[in-house]
This record gives structure tokens, C-alpha cells and sequence, in this order.
């Protein structure tokens, strides 16, 4: 039997549903506009710039930033023409590669994080008081160890 959503449900899923596409949007146009990086690109530069060495296997960068292998190995070729990341092999796996970013990827990130954090700011944080900041913190996180145990049960088998 279907457990449809209450009418309060209802309302909290659309606007999450909104809230996430009219924050994504406002933060990637600013982004765009500031330092003429996507989302994507920043995505890797920051995972890159705060990673042992500053760089990070491949499958780990994609696993961090939730992305499909092929569609990370596709940025990578684009940010690697605009010199913003290298790719290397790695010496234990051959098959293994690794991602790094360049020092001019890392003058590109750290122009542009300061920037970054001000529209986050202005699109989200300043909207909300310290009490509301928290309850999301907390809701983010219920969801997210809902969501992994779901997962984990799933790849062990068990539904």
C-alpha cells in the first residue's frame, strides 16, 4: 500500500525540490560570472586543493563528488586542455590514475573560493537565523545517514 505524502509533506518535498534548483542556479551564475568556472570545475579544484598532495585518485575524486566515472573523465580532459589539473598513473595500479591540480588550478580556486563563499552566503545562509542553520545542519545530516544506511544495506544485499 502506497504511503502517499501528507498535504505538510507534500509541501516540505517541493520546496526542497525548488529550493535546491533556485540555489544551485544563483550560486553556479555567480560563480560563472566571478571567476568563469561551473560548478564542476570547482567541485574538482576544491576536492584537489584540500587532498594530501593536492591530488586524489581518480575513483576517489568521483566517489567524493558523486560523479559517474565517464562523466568526471570528461571534465578532467577539459580542465586539463585550460591547464587547470594534470592526470597521472599510478605506480602501484597501473589501470589506477591519479588527479592533480596545477599551480595554475590552484591560483584559479584560491581567487575564486572567497568569492564562492560569498554568494553561499547571500543565497542561503543570510536568509536564515542561527536556529534555522542548525536545523538544517541536523535534517541534512538524519537524511544523509538515512540515505548511506539505505545504500550499505543495498550493496550488502538486504533490503
Amino acid at each position: 500500500m502506497t504511503r502517499w505524502l501528507s498535504d505538510q509533506e507534500q509541501r516540505a518535498w517541493r520546496g526542497l525540490m525548488d529550493l535546491h534548483a533556485e540555489l544551485w542556479s544563483a550560486v553556479a551564475r555567480d560563480l560563472q560570472a566571478n571567476s568563469g568556472l561551473s560548478q564542476g570545475d570547482y567541485a574538482i579544484l576544491a576536492c584537489l586543493s584540500e587532498a594530501p598532495g593536492r591530488r586524489q585518485r581518480v575513483t576517489e575524486l568521483a566517489q567524493t563528488i558523486r560523479w559517474e566515472r565517464s562523466r568526471l573523465s570528461h571534465q578532467l580532459s577539459r580542465m586539463e586542455k585550460r591547464g587547470l589539473v594534470v592526470r597521472t598513473e599510478c605506480p602501484e595500479d597501473a589501470r589506477g590514475a591519479f588527479a592533480e591540480i596545477t599551480p595554475d588550478g590552484l591560483t584559479v580556486i584560491t581567487a575564486a573560493a572567497p568569492e564562492h563563499v560569498a554568494s553561499v552566503r547571500r543565497h542561503l545562509f543570510d536568509a536564515l537565523t542561527p536556529e534555522q542553520v542548525e536545523a538544517l545542519a541536523e535534517i541534512s545530516a538524519a537524511v544523509l545517514d538515512g540515505l548511506r544506511q539505505s545504500s550499505s544495506a543495498g550493496m550488502n544485499g538486504s533490503t
